[in-house]
């Protein structure tokens, strides 16, 4: 078709919103991966693979989400210390440790593992208490983000 053209973003022009959610008793990788979708901003029809078009989310109570099943012993967290072994901790020491860190890990994980990628994981805001310092920007509930649809 001769006429047709393609629409790409370019950077400086998507005008990006910020959304809260509410993380208690939410499932971990169902919440992440609702999360990674909006930061990488593919719920938008004018999203672009090249350019960051993802929105702004601040995730409260991020200490009362939930695993399925036995993950709570049975999923391990490991990493590298500079020494000859490697660290783990279960998923349950880890919420007791870190709590945010448990959802951010599994947002980062869904995210393209580029510099673009940690652009957007920066744009992830995750507090465990149900308090937040971003009320300056006027928040949007989450399900807003995915239009009227109800697809969250």
């Amino acid at each position: 078709m001769p006429g047709t053209t393609s629409f790409i973003a370019k950077k400086g022009e998507v005008q990006q919103n910020w959304y809260t959610v509410d993380a208690t008793d939410q499932v971990v990788g169902r919440l992440a991966s609702k999360i990674a979708v909006v930061l990488m901003g593919k719920h938008r029809p004018g999203y672009t693979a090249h350019v960051d078009t993802g929105e702004f989310v601040i995730v409260t109570n991020a200490g009362k989400v939930v695993f399925t099943g036995n993950k709570w012993d049975n999923k391990r967290y490991t990493w590298y210390t500079g020494y000859t072994r490697l660290r783990s901790e279960s998923a349950a020491e880890r919420l007791q440790k870190q709590p945010e860190m448990v959802l951010r890990e599994a947002v980062r994980r869904m995210l393209p593992k580029t510099k673009l990628g940690r652009q957007m994981l920066s744009k992830l805001k995750v507090y465990t208490g149900s308090e937040h310092q971003h009320q300056a920007q006027q928040p949007k509930p989450f399900e807003q983000a995915f239009g009227e649809s109800g697809a969250s």
